[in-house]
C-alpha cells in the first residue's frame, strides 16, 4: 500500500491546519486581503491562537479516515503533525 506511509500522513497533517486557517479566512474575515489576515494572525496573540487552535480540526478528517482504513503508519504520520502543531500553538500562546 503506497498510501499506507507515515510520510504522506505526517505531509497531509502539516499542510490541514493551513488548509484549515485559510477556510477561516473565508468565513470569519471575508472582507480582509489576504495580506491583511496574515497581518491581523502576526499582531493579535488572542485570535493566532484561536485560529491556529481551530485549524486542527482539519487533521480530524484524515485520521479518521486513515484509522477507518487500517493505514496505521498514514494515521501516525498526521498524528505527529498534529503534536508538532499543538507545540507550536503553545510557544505561539506563552512564549510569543
Amino acid at each position: 500500500m503506497r498510501i499506507n506511509n507515515p510520510i504522506i500522513g505526517l505531509l497531509l497533517g502539516l499542510i490541514g491546519p493551513v488548509i484549515g486557517a485559510l477556510i477561516m479566512k473565508y468565513l470569519w474575515f471575508r472582507s480582509d486581503e489576504l495580506a491583511d489576515y496574515v497581518t491581523r494572525l502576526s499582531i493579535g496573540k488572542d485570535i493566532t491562537f484561536k485560529v491556529l487552535s481551530l485549524s486542527q480540526l482539519v487533521n480530524l478528517a484524515p485520521f479518521i479516515y486513515f484509522n477507518s482504513k487500517r493505514y496505521d503508519n498514514a494515521a501516525r504520520g498526521v498524528f505527529i503533525a498534529t503534536m508538532l502543531w499543538v507545540v507550536f500553538i503553545v510557544l505561539v500562546r506563552y512564549v510569543w
